[in-house]
């Protein structure tokens, strides 16, 4: 059996203001009041403003969750100053570029942009996209006006605010292949074609390197024989170049990536595969998801980026964090659904079969929803009262006293810093983070914690989760953290 280790990690988000009337939510809500479009779209970010937002600066890795915590709130009013769009651990792009890979990424004609648009795109990419770009032509204004006036089978694209394109519809009576579902895998495969590409750049490996590819985004790809069937995995893979690779989609709700890095470990650790990617592209079906308690709070609307990510896991050789299988959590179906029961099979089952304490891990990452998207909505801070019930587990077994829950959740969480797009946020966007201060060596140990809603398909009632621990990969000369 070889020891597996996550090797390197991207995320990216894509700033998309105008694909924010397009998500589910605002969807169904302009669709009932039209009115509503002018207060959404003065309440949007511009690029600037996006970029400097310290929990952006947190993703891609130029900030730590330690240094967020002591940003007062919101954090909207602290920008950083001179924020960079490129980060240790990835980068932000604009809606240009993202339009651009959605163009690239297209095999069946399905998005037309203007040439304007087409121009500005590949502008934005030059430097850090340079596959396919052939692809990304204009179509005359005049054309684009001609289809849309024309009441043509689809959906007119904004930019800026102004028409700019048209997304068309491939079969009437196919409901899986209408404009706007289409449109929405469009966007969860361009986004994670970057990630994958980004990590290929500021990786050790090769494209052709890969083996296996496991996709685990929120989106459905298929027609209405099997909406789900996929796989979007092999998809991404063609566009980065991983002509050696096969691979698969995972569906797991928003457990789906703690899931696939487990597999991924178990596929290299068997010998099968050597080097697995994980990817992610973002969902934009849950753009602008809670923009009308936002625009209640008169507060910006900060579902407006696509947040993507990829994982490459591989042999334990001294480098990344070693994925301990032997430490897994999972909830199994007869486990029961209270905070209680979900945390005892996710997080004090595999710290007893290892022999370790709550205290002995250095940072536990749960569902990192950044609070000042879901406060708004009535969602509360997520993270926060997930570690307040870790805390709790921990004084009912002894290990701390109730007086030092509050410690507890400051030396061993972190602020949420996440978009809130399901898979996202669970607990893997810490993943770059740890894995600096471990090859640092101010870090020995890591939980990532994700947790699933099954219920939503209207299948069974039950939830979802899964854990898993990661250390220092073995032989990195660094000295663990006593």
């Amino acid at each position: 059996m070889t020891d597996p280790a996550i090797l390197e990690t991207s995320y990216v988000l894509a700033h998309a203001p105008d694909f924010v009337r397009y998500g589910s939510k605002p969807t169904r809500e302009l669709a009932a009041d039209p009115s509503l479009l002018e207060p959404l779209t003065a309440a949007l970010r511009p690029w600037d403003e996006v970029v400097a937002y310290p929990p952006n600066q947190v993703f891609i890795g130029n900030m730590t969750p330690e240094e967020l915590a002591e940003i007062p709130r919101p954090w909207y009013e602290h920008l950083v100053p001179e924020a960079p769009a490129v980060g240790p651990f990835g980068r932000i792009i604009d809606q240009a570029a993202l339009y651009g890979l959605m163009k690239l990424s297209d095999d069946f004609d399905l998005i037309t942009i203007s040439e304007a648009l087409a121009s500005e795109a590949l502008e934005s990419l030059e430097g850090m996209f340079d596959l396919r770009l052939d692809k990304v032509v204009g179509t005359p204004m005049a054309e684009i006006e001609r289809i849309v006036d024309g009441g043509g089978s689809g959906m007119p694209l904004f930019h800026n605010g102004a028409l700019a394109g048209f997304f068309r519809t491939v079969l009437e009576e196919d409901p899986s292949l209408h404009a706007h579902v289409l449109f929405e895998n469009l966007a969860t495969k361009a986004t994670a074609v970057i990630a994958v590409y980004d990590m290929f750049q500021r990786g050790s490996i090769a494209p052709e390197d890969v083996d296996y590819l496991l996709n685990t985004g929120e989106e459905a790809v298929g027609d209405r024989y099997q909406r789900g069937g996929g796989s979007l995995s092999k998809a991404v893979g063609e566009v980065v170049e991983c002509v050696n690779a096969t691979g698969s989609d995972i569906k797991a709700f928003c457990s789906a990536p703690v899931h696939a890095l487990i597999i991924a470990g178990a596929l290299v650790a068997a010998g099968l595969h050597d080097r697995v990617v994980v990817l992610g592209g973002g969902s934009q079906a849950k753009m602008g998801m809670k923009f009308r308690g936002h625009l209640a709070s008169e507060v910006p609307i900060m579902e407006d980026c696509l947040a993507s990510m990829a994982f490459l896991v591989g042999a334990d050789e001294g480098e990344g964090m070693r994925l301990r299988l032997d430490l897994t959590g999972r909830h199994p179906i007869g486990a029961g659904s209270s905070s209680q029961a979900i945390y005892q099979a996710l997080v004090v089952d595999p710290l007893d079969r290892g022999g370790l304490k709550f205290t002995d891990i250095d940072r536990y990452a749960v569902e990192l929803h950044n609070p000042e998207i879901t406060e708004p909505g009535n969602s509360g801070d997520v993270p926060k009262t997930n570690y307040r019930t870790l805390a709790a587990m921990a004084v009912r077994s002894g290990e701390i006293d109730r007086t030092e829950m509050d410690d507890f959740v400051r030396d061993h969480g972190m602020p949420g810093f996440s978009p809130t797009q399901g898979h996202i946020p669970a607990g893997v966007p810490y993943l770059g983070h740890a894995d600096a201060a471990m090859r640092a060596g101010r870090m020995k140990r890591c939980m990532i914690v994700a947790k699933g809603s099954l219920f939503l398909g209207r299948m069974t009632q039950l939830v979802d989760g899964v854990s898993f621990i990661v250390e220092p990969a073995q032989g990195s000369g660094k000295e663990e953290t006593e």
